[in-house]
C-alpha cells in the first residue's frame, strides 16, 4: 500500500530524516517508534502531503505523491484519513458536523447520506447519539475517538495515526488500540501508528519500525523487534538508559 524510497527530509542545515526505505503491507498495521526528534510525526506529515521531500519517492497505492500539486494530492488524500495528536477537531463545530466535514467537502453524498454516515461512525467509536455534542463537552478520550470517527468517515483505505494514546489514562488508551485494531480487521484500513507508548505499540503491531537519528535502523514483527540485537532498539522498548547515556 505505501512505498518509501531513498527519503530524505531536511529542514536548512538540519536533516531530520536520511534515506528512509520502507514497504507498509497492505491491511495491517504498522507501528512508527523512535526517541522524540528522531522524525516520525514528519515522516507522517510527507505520507500525507503535509510536507515535502527533500528528496526520495513516496507511492502510495501505486502512485507516487512527492511531486504533486496540492489538486493532485487532494485526490489521493481522498483514499486517506488522519488522526492527529490533539485531535484537532473545530471547536466551532458540533460532534456531528466535524464527522461530516470531509464528506462535505470532497464528496456529492446528500444530506441525508451524510448524516447516515456520520451515526454509522460515531456508533462504530462508542459515541452514537452524540452527533449535537460541542467538543468543549468532551473528554480527551472522547475527542480522540470523534477524530478517528472523522478519519473513517470517507471510507479511507490508510488511516495515519500521531500520538493516538498521547495523554490517555491506561483504561481510555486501552479503547483506543481496540477501535484501531477494529478499523484494521472490520474495514481492512492500512494503518501507520506513530507511537512512544510501547504497551500500545506491541498490542496494535503487525510490523513495527525504529527510527533513530533520521534513519530505519530496525524493522520486523513485533517479535522480531523484541529479539532485535540492536541495543538502542532493546533500551527503547525496555526504558532503560545505557551507561554512557546514564552518564
Amino acid at each position: 500500500m505505501i512505498k518509501i524510497k531513498n527519503l530524505s527530509k531536511t529542514f536548512g542545515t538540519k536533516k531530520v530524516l536520511e534515506d528512509i526505505n520502507l514497504e507498509i503491507p497492505s491491511g495491517e498495521i504498522t507501528i512508527i517508534m523512535g526517541p522524540s526528534g528522531c522524525g516520525k510525526s514528519t515522516l507522517l506529515r510527507m505520507l500525507i502531503g503535509l510536507e515535502k521531500p527533500t528528496s526520495g519517492e513516496i507511492w502510495i497505492d501505486g502512485q507516487e505523491i512527492s511531486g504533486m500539486t496540492e489538486t493532485q494530492l487532494n485526490e489521493v488524500r481522498k483514499k486517506m484519513g488522519m488522526v492527529f495528536q490533539y485531535s484537532a477537531l473545530f471547536d466551532f463545530l458540533s460532534v456531528g458536523e466535524n464527522v461530516a466535514f470531509g464528506l462535505r467537502q470532497h464528496t456529492s453524498f446528500s444530506e441525508d447520506e451524510i448524516g447516515k454516515t456520520v451515526r454509522r461512525r460515531l456508533k462504530m467509536v462508542g459515541l452514537d447519539g452524540s452527533e449535537h455534542v460541542m467538543p468543549a463537552e468532551l473528554s480527551g478520550g472522547m475527542k480522540k475517538r470523534v477524530s478517528l470517527a472523522r478519519a473513517i468517515a470517507g471510507n479511507p483505505s490508510v488511516v495515519l495515526y500521531d500520538e493516538p494514546t498521547a495523554g490517555l489514562d491506561p483504561i481510555m488508551s486501552s479503547v483506543i488500540d481496540k477501535l484501531i485494531i477494529g478499523c484494521r480487521d472490520r474495514l481492512d484500513i492500512t494503518s501507520v501508528v506513530v507511537t512512544h507508548d510501547m504497551d500500545s505499540a506491541f498490542k496494535l503491531a503487525d510490523r513495527m519500525a525504529m527510527i533513530s537519528d533520521g534513519r530505519v535502523i530496525e524493522f520486523g514483527t513485533p517479535d522480531q523487534i523484541k529479539e532485535s540485537a540492536n541495543s538502542l532498539v532493546q533500551q527503547f522498548i525496555h526504558g532503560w538508559l545505557s551507561p554512557t547515556l546514564k552518564k
